[in-house]
């Protein structure tokens, strides 16, 4: 068994996380940059945990800006095993309205303008994203936000848009219809991918903010009413990942789903073809199997 770390990575209406104990802000050097702020350690419930605020605090980074290698990067230097995102994101569905969470189980990748892997040329790697994030782990976050008195749905498919301008109602109503998904975010991919190829288990948990502007009463909308549901999601947030640790333990046996072996076959490139400046970028994320 492994000692558990778990990491939470706060999107739009959650920077901060009071609820830790011996709490300290850490910088992280990372050979991809600088990731979004410093990262927060400290435990709750025993558990050893880091808070990392994905657009920075003051919120400084747009989605397409997020550094998003140099975050999970860091986690990885840090010794998480876990990682839950919390993410704002508008709803395709009527039964999933502003102030719910959906548990998200797969994606639509729409963003065009971010890097997405941390292999290339000179170490070539192809892992699998079938299932792009850990079941044990959702579970976990399902139950925990039951508890916590959240409304929330197990399941559910999220469309990465590149942003940083929402849709257009012909774009929600083609995303809605067509694509057929159920929630519309910024900024899980390519987190969740990299994640998966930095072999940490992945969870999502989108806040629903508001319906997309294919719902019929979206021009009614006020930005208050947004700015009003996203902080009162970021206080079920907060209860949610409370009571986390209590779930999770403070041992974890190997991931059932294979998610902490996700490089196991994965590397293409022979040994002597691989390039050693991008090998020693690699060193936390694939050190593994390096």
């Amino acid at each position: 068994m492994d000692k558990m770390k778990l990491a939470v990575i706060g999107g739009s209406g959650l920077y901060e996380l009071e609820a830790l104990e011996d709490r300290r802000w850490v910088s992280v050097d990372t050979p991809w940059g600088a990731p979004s702020d410093e990262i927060l350690t400290g435990t709750l419930g025993g558990v050893e945990m880091a808070f990392l605020p994905r657009h920075g605090r003051g919120h400084v980074h747009s989605p397409s800006e997020v550094p998003y290698r140099a975050n999970i990067d860091a986690l990885k230097r840090l010794g998480v095993t876990d990682v839950i995102s919390v993410s704002a994101c508008g709803s395709f569905r009527e039964e999933m309205a502003p102030g719910d969470f959906v548990i998200v189980d797969q994606f639509i990748d729409h963003t065009f303008a971010r890097d997405k892997s941390f292999f290339g040329t000179g170490c070539v790697a192809h892992v699998s994203v079938a299932h792009p994030t850990c079941p044990r782990l959702g579970d976990a976050c399902h139950a925990a936000a039951r508890e916590a008195g959240v409304r929330v749905h197990r399941g559910g498919t999220y469309l990465a848009m590149e942003g940083p301008q929402f849709s257009t109602m012909a774009e929600s109503r083609m995303y809605r219809e067509a694509w057929g998904a159920d929630v519309i975010g910024m900024t899980n991919m390519p987190e969740a991918k990299l994640a998966r190829e930095a072999e940490l288990c992945y969870a999502s948990v989108a806040m629903v903010t508001d319906f997309d502007s294919w719902h019929p009463d979206h021009g009614a909308v006020e930005i208050s009413d947004i700015i009003r549901v996203m902080s009162g999601n970021g206080d079920k947030a907060r209860r949610m990942i409370g009571r986390l640790p209590f779930l999770l333990g403070t041992q974890r046996d190997r991931c059932p789903h294979n998610c902490d072996r996700a490089l196991e076959h994965a590397i293409m490139t022979a040994p002597d073809r691989r390039d050693p400046t991008l090998l020693a970028r690699l060193d936390a994320v694939a050190g593994r199997v390096l």
